[in-house]
């Protein structure tokens, strides 16, 4: 039988949250290479014989290098052991999940993709905030705030024009850089955006602002990554519903009454 190793999702946070697929192979794993993201109650579930190796990536941190985590998973594999990989939300959104598949499938080794509920849909509904909704958006763009060294800068004038809802994974250290792409594409300042810190974890917190006090807002209430910016008009409707918005309050709830 050829060596498998199961990519699986761990989803936002909230262990029930995670698919049966994914407890079950979680439930069978000998060894687990484990993100830094996979939130504590999660790794609570793996099985206390599992052989737990900590690979976690962390923007500003000293991280496991990506040729390594191949290498390991390459090692367990081919010593005949069960393996799964455990990603933070979806493996295959902004997980590096197709690199880590790439390598494994050149060294002759099957994957099982076990997919996880993404953050960019997750993080939003924590708040009741629906990133679609045929009243404000047809549609919902996931892009990433810090991206990788083969991909460019993301054209934010382009996003600014397209009409859509906007989730910006990995956005808090570019907040600043970022609204003002999208001001400059033509996005206007009083744009409804939301901040949601650590979903669906108990450090969950989240701020209600505008796309230009986007990153003041940040600055002020203490919001860190792991984060998502949500930007665009379906975030004024729950914003409303709230009966908050944590910085510049008056103005956003006077944006929402017109």
């Amino acid at each position: 039988m050829k060596p498998t190793i199961s990519l699986v999702g761990a989803g936002p946070g909230d262990p029930e949250l995670l698919t049966l697929k994914a407890s079950r192979r979680l439930q069978a794993a000998e060894v687990v290479l484990i993100d830094d993201l996979v939130d504590p109650r999660v790794r609570a579930l793996l099985p206390p014989s599992a052989r737990v190796l900590e690979v976690g990536k962390r923007g500003g941190r000293p991280s496991t290098d990506q040729r390594f985590i191949h290498e390991l998973m390459i090692r367990e594999a081919r010593a005949g052991r069960r393996v799964a990989r455990l990603k933070g939300g979806d493996p295959f959104v902004f997980g590096r999940g197709a690199e880590e598949a790439d390598a494994l499938r050149a060294a002759g080794i099957e994957v099982e993709i076990v997919p996880g509920l993404t953050a960019g849909l997750a993080g939003p509904a924590a708040l009741g905030l629906s990133v679609t909704d045929r009243r404000a958006s047809s549609g919902v763009v996931l892009v990433t705030g810090h991206p990788g060294a083969h991909c460019g800068e993301p054209d934010w004038a382009q996003l600014a024009r397209c009409g859509l809802t906007l989730v910006v994974y990995m956005g808090v250290a570019r907040a600043e850089r970022i609204a003002a792409g999208l001001q400059a594409g033509g996005l206007a300042p009083e744009t409804p955006a939301a901040v949601i810190s650590a979903a669906h974890t108990p450090q969950q917190r989240h701020a209600f602002t505008t796309l230009a006090g986007l990153a003041d807002c940040i600055a002020s209430e203490g919001l860190a990554s792991p984060a998502l910016l949500v930007i665009g008009a379906v975030v004024a409707r729950v914003a409303s519903a709230h009966g908050e918005a944590a910085h510049q309050g008056r103005e956003l709830l006077r944006l929402l009454a017109n």
